[in-house]
């Protein structure tokens, strides 16, 4: 494979792809380019996404008619590693997995630790609930992350490559799989590719699908067969990494970026988001919102855009109480806070931050209280258990968020629930647990009157917490008979025709008598 084999496959192949998506609705196709209409007329930018639903992902060759691994091919051909890497740290492309960190600069290290032996790791382990936005890109796009990891390598003189990536993840693991050996037959991965001299091959690990596993060091401890536990930073994974060699971690969406910007250069990049957070984010839009998916958006549009403009508000009419980006380990954000910017930055000022790009909506009729719970839940069944703060600080917090849900819970443990999350996050080892208490930090502060209601008033406004709920059948009652039949409990008594009433000494507040009462009788206060 050359440049003029590849050339000539784009000539054949791109007629036919043109052909196929021209009479699509969601296309608009100008000048031999495809691009999606929700970037024509909305306020989306596909540069992760461009071939998401455009090409076929198990052919090769509907991707080089893309303009696929041209990149490459300048990168291994016509640029030394020191140029890559300053096309990558010019970009200010940051790290999409979470932490923000320039890619270039990440590269530059590893390039600069001299040795024959260094590697690429792509950490795919997304874990976030809700979060989709890497599995969507190594099902429909897996060449792109190909080409940035080997690009990867010839910049920092790495020969061979790991994609980590969830076993929950089958339709990836596979997709990823045949794009890897039609790169191999391509003569796009392996020996002297594109006949440059460079040699760089890729692998699959599969990860059992821990949380934990996401943090970079106990990433690596997976790979190499280990328990995937996070280790004390004394090094850089840059210096010291898989098997003690240089080594660089870029999550999928970072990965995918690369082609592009070798391609398009710097300046192009930088022309999309801001001056802090350039370039794009890919978002999965979930929860109480209309317009649910993945959305693909320029860094600096704020969370109104997001959420009413592009995700359309709720779709029942009901009002949204709040946004949570950053998954387990990010912020609940208020309506009052919708005009921030969703970049690095600015979500990091109000508590939150940008993590994989997992975005949840909750109208009214979520309970923060319960949404703290919920993430804490999630944390403490996911920590490794190699710190105390993670292991029992956490637990400590769930407990009494526990309690009040419960109404077992005073005023004290408020002042308690907030020393406790900062103690874990000054002194948990790793990541998942500094930031596991961010939920339950951002709920206390822009929510903390729905905390004082739980515990003074045994009220729970959205009436979630079943607990602080009583069960009442109204004069509305016509004595059918219904709710009395499937109580499983027997805590309803009355005549037919009579009015019934609920014994809430008894109720287990299952919810059956609500369900099956004909003409809505029962309420929940």
């Amino acid at each position: 494979m050359n440049l003029e084999k590849l050339n000539s496959i784009k000539e054949k192949t791109l007629p036919g792809l043109l052909e196929r998506v021209k009479n699509d609705e969601n296309f608009v196709v100008e000048n031999d380019d495809i691009k999606y209409i929700d970037e024509v007329n909305g306020k989306q930018e596909r540069i992760v996404l461009r071939n998401y639903g455009v090409i076929d992902p198990k052919s090769i060759d509907e991707y080089i008619a893309r303009g696929g691994y041209f990149s490459l091919d300048k990168a291994l051909n016509h640029m030394e590693p020191k140029e890559i890497i300053d096309v990558m740290i010019d970009s200010h492309l940051r790290g999409r997995g979470g932490a923000g960190f320039p890619t270039g600069k990440k590269w530059e290290s590893a390039r600069r630790v001299p040795g024959d032996e260094k590697y690429v790791v792509c950490n795919a382990d997304e874990g976030d609930p809700g979060a989709y936005m890497d599995r969507s890109i190594l099902e429909y796009d897996p060449h792109s992350v190909i080409e940035g990891m080997t690009i990867a390598g010839k910049a920092i003189g790495a020969h061979h490559g790991y994609v980590y990536v969830r076993a929950e993840y089958p339709n990836a693991v596979k997709a990823l799989a045949h794009a890897i050996e039609e790169a191999k037959k391509y003569n796009l991965l392996g020996k002297d590719i594109l006949g440059s001299g460079f040699d760089f091959d890729l692998q699959i690990r599969l990860g059992a699908g821990a949380f934990v596993c996401g943090e970079g060091t106990a990433l690596l401890q997976s790979v190499e067969g280990n328990r995937g536990m996070p280790q004390a930073k004394v090094y850089r994974t840059s210096e010291r990494g898989l098997f003690q060699k240089p080594t660089i971690i870029n999550n999928v969406e970072s990965l995918a970026n690369v082609a592009q910007i070798i391609d398009k250069g710097a300046d192009w990049f930088k022309s999309f988001g801001t001056v802090d957070s350039p370039g794009t984010k890919v978002f999965a839009l979930v929860g109480k919102v209309k317009n649910a998916g993945l959305i693909e958006v320029p860094m600096g549009l704020t969370i109104n855009e997001i959420v009413y403009d592009i995700g359309g508000g709720t779709p029942d009419g009901a009002d949204i109480k709040a946004v949570q980006t950053g998954g387990p380990s990010g912020g609940c954000i208020p309506p009052g806070l919708f005009d921030t910017q969703v970049d690095f930055y600015s979500l990091s000022q109000i508590g939150s931050i940008m993590g994989s790009g997992g975005m949840v909506v909750m109208d009214e009729n979520d309970c923060m209280v319960d949404i703290a719970k919920f993430f804490m839940k999630f944390t403490v069944d996911e920590s490794c258990g190699k710190c105390t703060p993670c292991r029992v600080g956490n637990m400590r917090v769930l407990e009494i968020l526990d309690r009040i849900t419960l109404g077992e819970s005073n005023m004290e443990e408020i002042d308690l629930l907030k020393e406790l999350c900062d103690v874990i996050a000054d002194t948990s080892l790793c990541g998942l647990g500094k930031e596991a208490t961010n939920p339950v930090k951002s709920s206390l502060q822009y929510f903390g009157d729905e905390y004082i209601e739980h515990i003074r008033d045994n009220k729970c406004r959205a009436r979630v917490c079943k607990d602080l709920l009583e069960y009442f059948i109204t004069d509305k009652c016509i004595g059918c008979g219904k709710c009395k039949k499937s109580c499983p409990v027997d805590a309803i008594t009355g005549e037919k025709r009579e009015l019934h009433t609920i014994d809430q000494k008894i109720c287990i507040k299952c919810n059956s008598c609500l369900e099956v009462c004909p003409v809505n009788a029962v309420v929940k206060i």
